[in-house]
């Protein structure tokens, strides 16, 4: 599949056409799905997100500048699209990276190439909103905590702290998990 959209859809999809905005959706969902679960909680908040976002595609494709990568465009949609879920909901209050996260070892593996995509995705999620937003906004789309600020409308201190509370939340998080599976081990 292609990373970006056929012409003909897009000019199909500015046109309101149904067929060409279906085919649209369906050649980015896994994608969108893939950043909507990262700011959520739930996979349902995801697909509302996802949805929110691709009406937001649907009535501002003709301000698409073709010049450059859609999926980069649609990205910025549904990570705002995300934030404003969050700030709506009143999930966000002013209050890991992955990299860092690879303190946590066990006879020199890293606790981190056990965890499949889907357990990372789970152990974002379980953050709390503010945290999720920041951690994510930091460390997958690497922004500044200047951007992080400007754009969650926080202190750049606010933003700091929600990251390393984000990362001492993934640590204990990683951490128990781990205990827990060890001792599941234990028992057999």
């Amino acid at each position: 599949m292609d990373s970006e959209p056929n012409p003909t859809i897009l000019d199909g999809s500015i046109r309101k056409d149904r067929r060409s905005q279906e085919m649209l959706y369906r050649q980015f969902h896994g994608y969108g799905m893939s950043i909507s679960l990262r700011y959520t909680s739930t996979r349902e908040e995801a697909v509302e997100v996802l949805n929110d976002g691709f009406v937001k595609v649907f009535d501002n494709l003709q301000q698409f500048d073709r010049e450059k990568p859609f999926k980069s465009w649609f990205r910025r949609i549904l990570i705002n699209t995300a934030i404003n879920h969050t700030k709506k909901y009143g999930k966000f209050k002013n209050e890991t990276d992955l990299e860092h996260l690879t303190e946590l070892t066990e006879n020199g593996s890293n606790v981190l190439d056990d965890l499949s995509y889907q357990d990372t995705i789970k152990l974002i999620q379980s953050l709390s909103p503010a945290y999720r937003t920041i951690f994510n906004l930091y460390v997958i789309e690497g922004y500044s905590h200047d951007e992080i600020a400007e754009t969650l409308q926080i202190s750049v201190g606010a933003s700091k702290s929600g990251l390393s509370r984000a990362r001492e939340n993934l640590r204990n998080l990683i951490k128990k998990n781990h205990e827990e599976e060890v001792g599941q081990l234990n028992k057999q």
